[in-house]
């Protein structure tokens, strides 16, 4: 049998960044960079594998016992996330897996790829000693690269890669990223069969009224990137093409709907209903969403998806397509009702849209409604906020989603942070929204624990809004509403509120 070339690695950091609602609450989601990184690998025919740690709830003795069985060349740690957030969050778990496996078996050479670490690549080299390689972009052909050689010399020639030499860290030249007519060739799709596709489960919300079948649950990528330059998120840090200062380019690479369209064919045959496509924003180019959304549909598949837009690019023309291709939910980044924060954000002034209107035109094809916001951007103050919170209230969407804002690595938000002396989390769960650590971004006007104070209160309100509960009864049943309830009464421990208090 022929040596495993590569172990993909998804840490199971589950507990860290959610706390006690990792118990049945949070979702489990695929990790698709993985499950692609493994795909791309196989093209070069290189050996692989992956293992899920999270999935199948592993702890760190046994996910260490199991690599050394495996005893792959190289243990590829993927700290990605369908979050551009979830990388950097998952950076503890990850490093503290590392840690171990290095102490048990110094011989397996460990390398880290994922948005922190694109992010980031000379202070994890240095800050982590038992990582031996980094990737400085999305890490795809940095990592088949690295596999054509012994992995101790001939590195130089291996771009996008980060390593040390003689005591000191060097970054070799950035890798070019997979171009738009390449995907089908170098990332074909993801390896589902190296998955245990029946641990994953959806979000509570997603699989209303059913929300006793959450399992099993698919998320994929149809598109990479954004073409959107938000100063809160760090999606396009991995497109960083030119050296390890930049803050990424807002490239946006799609897979033409024929090739798409072979997933949720499979995901048909494996009795996969709950579908997450995970595009930063799916809903943008009709060319692409529309035709494979007629696709879905005209396959007669039945699926229960949920997917991203923003509330500028939702045309009335969209909707009956994506719900006959299953789009029951849709997530809309409104981020906050004052045009002024928005427009320091660079989201998008949104003056031209009824978000009112908007909403109430998806909800009239049957489509739920997913509303997302960001408490403590920069021109925030109490006003503001509370506006947020009242237009919430007041629109009552199926589900919402409540943020303080963060300073993730890769974002301009990060280094503006860094520039002002703002303070960062301590440890990178700390950019975890639901952690004990959890450190948000302060506001011209209010301080960090303020804007905690009041996301998580915000939270606390929505969920037991009178008006939201008879919503969720009369659109899903009780269950959804004891559910919900259920949910609402695992208060989240917060150091930074801790400390405001004493």
């Amino acid at each position: 049998m022929k040596a495993l070339d590569a172990l993909f690695i998804h840490p199971n950091a589950a507990h860290r960044v959610y706390q006690e609602l990792s118990a049945d609450f949070s979702a489990i989601e695929p990790p698709i960079w993985a499950g692609m990184l493994a795909a791309h690998c196989r093209t070069r025919n290189y050996s692989v594998d992956i293992l899920d740690c999270e999935a199948l709830r592993l702890t760190d003795a046994d996910a260490v016992s199991r690599i050394k069985q495996a005893a792959p060349r190289l243990a590829c740690f993927v700290v990605y996330g369908q979050q551009p957030s979830a990388s950097s969050q998952n950076m503890e778990g990850s490093v503290a897996l590392a840690d171990l496996l290095k102490a048990a078996c110094p011989d397996i050479q460990i390398l880290f790829v994922g948005g922190h670490i694109a992010a980031l690549s000379r202070e994890v080299l240095e800050n982590h000693s038992s990582i031996d390689f980094v990737c400085q972009n999305e890490g795809v052909y940095t990592i088949s690269g690295l596999l054509g050689t012994n992995l101790k010399d001939d590195l130089d020639g291996v771009l996008g890669l980060g390593y040390r030499r003689d005591g000191k860290t060097k970054l070799n030249s950035p890798s070019p990223i997979v171009a738009k007519a390449d995907l089908p060739r170098d990332l074909p799709g993801v390896a589902w069969d190296l998955l245990p596709m029946k641990a994953y489960r959806t979000s509570l919300w997603h699989s209303y009224p059913n929300n006793s079948i959450r399992q099993p649950f698919a998320a994929i990528y149809t598109s990479l990137g954004c073409p959107m330059k938000c100063s809160f998120c760090m999606i396009n840090i991995i497109n960083r093409q030119d050296n390890e200062f930049a803050d990424g380019s807002a490239v946006f690479r799609y897979w033409d709907p024929e090739h798409i369209i072979k997933d949720f064919d499979y995901f048909a045959e494996q009795g996969i209903v709950n579908v997450k496509i995970a595009d930063e924003l799916f809903v943008l180019n009709p060319n692409h969403f529309m035709a494979l959304c007629r696709l879905i549909a005209e396959r007669g598949h039945t699926f229960n998806i949920w997917c991203y837009a923003r509330v500028d690019t939702v045309k009335a023309e969209y909707l009956e397509t994506l719900k006959k291709a299953g789009v029951n939910w849709l997530a809309l980044g409104i981020e906050s009702a004052d045009t002024r924060v928005r427009k320091d954000v660079t989201k998008g002034r949104f003056e031209d849209v009824d978000i009112r209107e908007i909403v109430r035109k998806i909800r009239g094809h049957g489509i739920n409604v997913i509303a997302n916001y960001i408490f403590g951007l920069p021109e925030d103050d109490m006003a503001s906020m509370q506006a947020t919170l009242d237009l919430a209230l007041e629109m009552n969407t199926e589900a919402a989603n409540f943020y303080s804002a963060m300073a993730y690595p890769g974002s301009p938000l990060h280094g503006i942070a860094r520039a002002e002396g703002w303070r960062l989390p301590e440890t990178t769960v700390g950019f975890s929204q639901h952690s004990y650590f959890t450190q948000p971004l302060p506001t011209k006007h209010l301080s960090a624990q303020q804007v905690l104070a009041f996301r998580d209160e915000a939270w606390l309100r929505y969920h037991t809004n009178p008006k939201y509960l008879e919503l969720l009864e009369t659109k899903f049943g009780k269950i959804a509403v004891d559910e919900t309830l259920k949910s609402t009464r695992i208060k989240l421990k917060r150091r930074l509120l801790e400390g405001a208090a004493g």
